[in-house]
């Protein structure tokens, strides 16, 4: 099969595909579950999505832009937490679901929670996403003390992506949508990231494809996919409404760059 998308290498994170040439003969590292969110706002000119530069000393993708989002931590589907949820989908598994509101408080300071009292001041949030950072509590622990539940009522879950097996770290990462909330600003960790910003797809694909974006290829193709949107809930609307399936693909030299090959329905078995 041809690749279906070939992209220079000097658009890629540093590092990208280093294991390209490397036996396809196993043993390959496993794929660590992970939860990525989309954080997406209306504004006059279409909808935005947030991204995210991660340090270039960041062990996954250094350099890149990401959306919002980690490993899977035993701790998000502790039952403490769980009771902690609101509208919490059976599928996939509670600690994809947890995974992503504890991931998108912690890189951005958003939490996708309900307040019995009203939503908390900015001090008390940063208090509890600080705490969380630093270990110094649970997630469970931060919904308690700001009366909320994690919210999942208006959260997507779209896509289910895993790390070709060239990889040397690998993650079998599904893939969720929201609306920020009204009333609450993003803002990156400086711990792990080095630059934020808000911006419509299509001028993110621009910038890609002139090198001044380095992304890896799942960011590219949600960015594809959220580009032909309107709105805000015209976005959630349509991805709602999707099958989702695995996808791992295969990463290939190809002339002019890397090329990415997906199989359809092929998962990391």
């Amino acid at each position: 099969m041809e690749p279906r998308h070939i992209i220079p290498e000097e658009r890629l994170p540093p590092g990208f595909a280093v294991g390209l040439e490397r036996s396809a003969d196993p043993p390959h590292p496993p794929a660590n579950p992970a939860a990525t969110v989309v954080l997406l706002r209306d504004t006059r000119a279409g909808p935005e999505s947030f991204l995210l530069r991660r340090n270039r000393s960041s062990g996954f993708v250094p350099g890149a832009y990401v959306f919002p989002g980690g490993r899977v931590d035993p701790g998000d589907a502790d039952p403490a937490l769980v009771a902690h949820a609101l509208a919490l989908p059976a599928e996939p598994d509670a600690g994809y679901w947890l995974a992503a509101v504890r991931e998108t408080f912690e890189e951005t300071g958003v939490l996708l929670a309900e307040f019995a009292g009203g939503r908390p001041d900015a001090a008390a949030l940063v208090h509890w996403r600080d705490a969380l950072l630093e270990d110094r509590a649970t997630l469970a622990d931060a919904l308690a003390a700001l009366g909320a539940r994690a919210d999942l009522t208006g959260v997507v879950h779209f896509a289910h992506w895993i790390t070709p097996l060239a990889e040397p770290r690998r993650f079998d990462t599904r893939f969720f949508a929201a609306a920020c909330p009204a009333g609450t600003e993003a803002a990156p960790d400086a711990r792990e990231m080095s630059a934020a910003l808000w911006i419509r797809p299509g001028e993110a694909l621009d910038r890609f494809r002139a090198g001044q974006l380095p992304m890896v290829f799942p960011t590219v193709h949600t960015l594809e996919t959220l580009a032909a949107y309107d709105s805000v809930e015209h976005a959630l609307a349509e991805l709602r409404s999707r099958t989702v399936r695995p996808i791992m693909p295969r990463l290939v030299r190809a002339p002019g760059g890397i090329g990415i090959v997906i199989d359809e329905e092929k998962a990391d078995e």
